[in-house]
């Protein structure tokens, strides 16, 4: 039985400067079942990526059912009451577009990529298995074995695979971003077609989504294809609130051994807790993902590489920083060193402490600064060109616990980065223990041990 339609409110955002100094054309909405909308206009092609994000991944999971999130992303590709096991696919690359899904730590989303002409058919499809999935026992153990294969193929194939689970529950006391997307083998192994559905009829509905079209289209379309696709399904009481366990105090430094006889060059990282971007105050974030790059995330011009590279003591072959930005919670600073031949996992790390020790008593240098900060004008510029990475942009700002107005304000608040403010960011989060050293290692050399 068809519901009744429901009401649709409306809420226009106002572009911030840096929108229309770019010409974005945004707008967001939301229906009266709690969907929120977001519409990002791009007339260049008659084409659109139709994106359908839920606020629930892997850290959302219940104990005991690591990689539920992950698995049920593979099963929504499976049977509803309308449409047969992978017509849904079919459909999508019939009609000329090609369709995804990926699972992160924060939430689980679905795409396609298709004709402007071809929205209504894709946005109904998506709106049925938000409520309709029916996959069916055989199918869900079918499955499941596809996924304890690819689990084997991703993780089991290479030694990184087991060494980076490894680091990331060491950095984690207790929250669930310790675990792996794709869930522990002996967890997954136990999944069946009610532990899948009960987590699906948990999370998946309207006031749980959101709708992200960017492409060829306008507000008034996107509005009216959304109340006819998704406006008559109910919003669902049993979405709550994401109640996760969080962090104590971390008081000691963590260190980790991983060795594989697979290993041919041995490699040091080290983690460290770190805040994510919140909404309204973005500004340590936007210091640290400034200090990643002057650190190691400019290729052969950041600090180590001329460092501990092309310096006149180099000790590595590859080097290298990143920063986790985005998270409901905190996740990451992260550092990376693959040491030359002949030269020593303790030998690298004597030297990764001494680039981060001159670093936050010297602090930045002011032309390496500007330098960085026009890299990342030049990438936000150059993304606009690639319709997805724009709806991405929104999709993982909204699940994070940000905001749009959050998004659009992002590039001026790293625009606004000084060099006092990565100092401070740099002193705040790289401390010991907060910090988990990881080395992987090849096999001990059968001499060594008997000495």
């Amino acid at each position: 039985m068809r519901l009744p339609v429901t009401a649709l409110i409306v809420a226009v955002l106002p572009l911030g400067a840096w929108g229309q100094t770019l010409g974005e054309d945004i707008h967001t909405f939301t229906l009266d079942n709690g969907l929120e909308a977001v519409v990002i206009e791009d007339h260049r092609a008659p084409v659109v990526t139709n994106m359908v994000w839920y606020r629930v991944g892997s850290a959302d999971e219940p104990p005991g059912e690591s990689g539920i999130a992950h698995f049920l992303e593979h099963l929504m590709f499976k049977a509803t009451d309308r449409l047969d096991d992978g017509e849904f696919s079919r459909i999508v690359s019939a009609n000329g577009g090609d369709d995804n899904a990926f699972t992160t730590m924060d939430h689980t989303a679905y795409f396609q990529r298709i004709a402007a002409d071809r929205l209504d058919l894709v946005m109904g499809m998506e709106a049925d298995r938000m409520v309709n999935l029916d996959p069916g026992e055989a199918a869900v153990l079918s499955e499941r074995d596809v996924v304890l294969e690819e689990r084997r193929q991703r993780i089991g194939n290479s030694p990184y695979g087991p060494f980076n689970e490894q680091r990331q529950a060491a950095l984690y006391l207790n929250h669930p971003y310790g675990k792996p997307v794709i869930g522990w083998p002996q967890e997954i192994a136990a999944f069946t077609e009610e532990t899948a559905l009960d987590f699906y009829r948990q999370h998946y509905a309207p006031n749980n989504a959101i709708l992200i079209v960017a492409g060829d289209v306008t507000l008034e379309e996107v509005r009216e294809l959304a109340e006819k696709n998704f406006g008559a399904i109910p919003a669902s009481d049993a979405v709550k609130p994401r109640m996760r366990p969080q962090e104590p105090a971390q008081l000691a430094a963590r260190r980790l051994e991983y060795r594989d006889p697979r290993v041919r060059q041995e490699n040091l990282s080290r983690a460290y807790l770190a805040p994510t971007r919140r909404t309204g105050d973005q500004g340590e974030a936007a210091a640290l993902t400034v200090l990643a790059e002057l650190l190691g995330g400019s290729g052969a011009t950041s600090l180590m590489a001329r460092t501990l590279q092309f310096g006149p003591d180099a000790v590595a072959v590859s080097s290298g920083a990143y920063y986790s930005d985005e998270g409901l919670d905190p996740k990451s600073f992260n550092f990376y060193v693959t040491p030359k031949p002949g030269v020593s996992l303790d030998e690298a790390e004597a030297a990764l402490d001494a680039v981060i020790a001159d670093f936050i008593e010297t602090g930045p240098d002011p032309v390496e600064l500007e330098r960085i900060k026009a890299q990342i004008r030049a990438a936000r510029i150059y993304a606009l060109d690639d319709q997805q990475r724009q709806a991405r942009r929104f999709g993982q700002a909204l699940t994070a616990g940000l905001t749009i107005e959050d998004a659009l304000a992002w590039p001026d608040v790293l625009e606004a980065v000084t060099a006092e403010d990565v100092l401070a960011a740099a002193k705040a989060v790289l401390r010991p223990e907060s910090s988990v050293t990881a080395l992987l290692m090849g096999e001990e050399d059968p001499v060594e041990l008997m000495q």
